[in-house]
């Protein structure tokens, strides 16, 4: 695929979808979805399962993951908060349910996943994970999924992005403010969709004012 221009708008991440706002979509909902999605917008609590350093960690990572230190540096994205959901989630035991037979359960994955993280940005830099520069973090990062199903530090390497991806895509985007990033307008309950099919879009919907450009594709970043 053509990597597509950056649009000359003057922001370096340009909105895809000006003026939507999932919330006004409330009126919408019933009381249920409403208090479940609003609850989201606020701040996010005090840690209850990551220390301050594993927080610190997990932070960083989740930033190369989803791009979201671009939010701190080009102030042009609002911070979904990600490590607090997953921090809540190995508080409570509220995993995906299962687990590979090759890797512990996911609270003890999270810490030693973690632990391993930093042992590697130590032994290549002097520094913690979080310390290190970007690109740095993204050639670490680079190095354990090209690792597949090889061995990093007792762990299936590809077991582990597996963990790491699961439990930060589905705290980014369970956020109201991720869904304005893509256009989604919330939950299909109880009004339903009812135009289906490829840029069919209900009255709610906006279109993408950039259907071309790729966020991705940025020089020297490699693939995550």
């Amino acid at each position: 695929m053509m990597n597509t221009p950056r649009p000359a708008t003057g922001n370096p991440t340009p909105q895809r979808f000006p003026g939507f706002d999932v919330m006004g979509q409330a009126r919408h909902w019933d009381a249920a979805t409403t208090a479940t999605v609003a609850a989201r917008l606020d701040a996010p609590g005090e840690l209850r399962f990551f220390t301050a350093e594993e927080a610190d960690t997990a932070r960083a990572l989740c930033d190369r993951l989803l791009d979201q230190d671009e939010a701190d540096r080009k102030k042009s994205r609002r911070r979904v908060p990600v490590v607090e959901p997953i921090d809540g989630r190995l508080a409570d035991g509220l995993t995906d349910g299962w687990h590979y037979h090759d890797m512990p359960h996911d609270d003890v994955a999270w810490r030693r996943s973690l632990a391993a993280l930093d042992a590697d940005a130590e032994a290549e830099h002097g520094r913690r994970f979080h310390r290190l520069e970007p690109d740095q973090q993204d050639d670490l990062l680079s190095r354990i999924q090209r690792q597949a199903s090889g061995d990093w530090h007792g762990l299936p390497a590809g077991h582990v992005w597996s963990l790491w991806t699961r439990y930060a895509c589905t705290a980014f985007y369970a956020h109201p403010w991720a869904w304005e990033e893509i256009g989604f307008a919330g939950p299909a309950y109880p009004q339903g969709y009812k135009n289906l099919g490829l840029d069919a879009r209900d009255p709610r919907e906006v279109a993408d004012h950039w259907p071309e450009y790729d966020p991705m594709a940025r020089p020297g970043r490699p693939e995550l």
